[in-house]
């Protein structure tokens, strides 16, 4: 009972915290692009005169969405045009609970895992999770009774199957390397080291093809600039183009918890999850032979700080490329997914299985 106890506060925690951040980052993203446009930014809204830099936007959002009056167009499927934004955002934020956040935690004799569900098969329910949402997106398109709303979900839905199977693709080598589907294994296995003990064998140094194949795809699957087609406010088509008020926040939500949680993945595939270099249980093993001891607590606080901060990076990077380039036509967007990045991850998984099998016989 205890231990259920446990995993639901770890599972309430670890989905709470990543949906914060997913707030967060509407005024992230509008204070980066203003000052990548040299603009102040989100900078009005204010309690009592106290503006803190803009924060309150975010709150003056949520009160607009939820005062909006919700419309469903005439001729709409209302049960399904209303369950569309639930089942976007709920198939996102339920991946979280198997990424492992940091090592364990012991208290007293308990040790806990510090990954809310610890699925020995996490990474195929992450995927398995991902492609569920894309019938929020079908969904709302097929219900609004609107071409233009159809048209969003067609493109939605072909840009996320192409994608998708680019992201399963991409990480095959990744599984073959570290010969595990469990993301808390497979971060332990990142703990080993190469280059004599200097350099960490994470993922983006024993497969940097899957990292810059995974990163792509990854930032296709969040329907984002520049692979935004499905939503396309400048060309008037998007799934969502119907809908208003809190369904239509929680649509924009679930693009930015989609964000998160791709950020999160890659930071465990390929940047060592919550390891920290030359970090162990008993404290860092520096390469030159130097040792610096640090109680369980501090080991353990380190590597979720680490995880967070490889966090961080990655959605900073995925936000830059949002407001550096322009949008896909189609065709390219297409033609990329099928004909570069697909054949792309198969010669590396190809390539992959040579070079294990060559060094297994050496």
């Amino acid at each position: 009972m205890q231990d259920i106890w446990i995993k639901l506060i770890l599972a309430c925690g670890t989905i709470s915290m990543m949906f914060g951040i997913a707030g967060l980052l509407t005024w992230v993203e509008r204070k980066q692009s203003a000052v990548m446009q040299d603009r102040i930014g989100a900078n009005r809204a204010s309690i009592f005169g106290f503006k803190a830099l803009g924060l309150f936007h975010a709150i003056a959002d949520v009160l607009k969405m939820l005062s909006k009056e919700e419309f469903i167009p005439q001729g709409a499927n209302k049960f399904l045009f209303n369950i569309a934004p639930y089942l976007s955002i709920t198939f996102a934020l339920v991946g979280f609970a198997a990424i492992p956040i940091g090592d364990q935690l012991i208290v007293g004799t308990k040790v806990i895992e510090l990954q809310a569900a610890n699925i020995n098969i996490a990474l195929l329910f992450i995927f398995a999770m991902m492609s569920m949402s894309v019938y929020g997106v079908v969904l709302a398109g097929f219900s609004s009774n609107n071409n233009y709303a159809f048209l969003g979900g067609m493109r939605g839905a072909a840009q996320m199957i192409a994608y998708e199977i680019t992201m399963g693709a991409a990480i095959m080598g990744v599984i073959m390397v570290y010969n595990t589907l469990d993301l808390q294994a497979l971060v332990r296995a990142q703990g080993e080291y190469l280059m004599g003990g200097w350099l960490p064998k994470w993922g983006v140094f024993v497969q940097p093809l899957a990292f810059i194949l995974f990163l792509t795809a990854a930032t296709a699957e969040t329907k984002r600039t520049p692979f935004d087609l499905p939503e396309g406010e400048s060309e008037i088509v998007g799934y969502f183009v119907e809908y208003s008020g809190m369904k239509f926040g929680m649509f924009f939500m679930a693009d930015l918890v989609e964000t998160v949680l791709v950020s999160a993945l890659m930071t465990t595939l390929f940047l060592g999850g919550w390891q920290v270099p030359y970090l162990h249980p008993d404290g860092f093993h520096f390469p030159w032979g130097s040792f610096a001891a640090l109680p369980h607590l501090a080991v353990a606080g380190l590597g979720v700080l680490a995880f967070f901060a490889k966090l961080t990076f990655f959605i900073g990077m995925l936000m830059a490329v949002r407001w550096t380039l322009p949008r896909f036509r189609y065709d390219q967007l297409m033609r990329l997914g099928w004909q570069i990045l697909l054949p792309a991850s198969l010669v590396n998984i190809a390539v992959t299985a040579i070079v294990l099998i060559v060094f297994k016989i050496l």
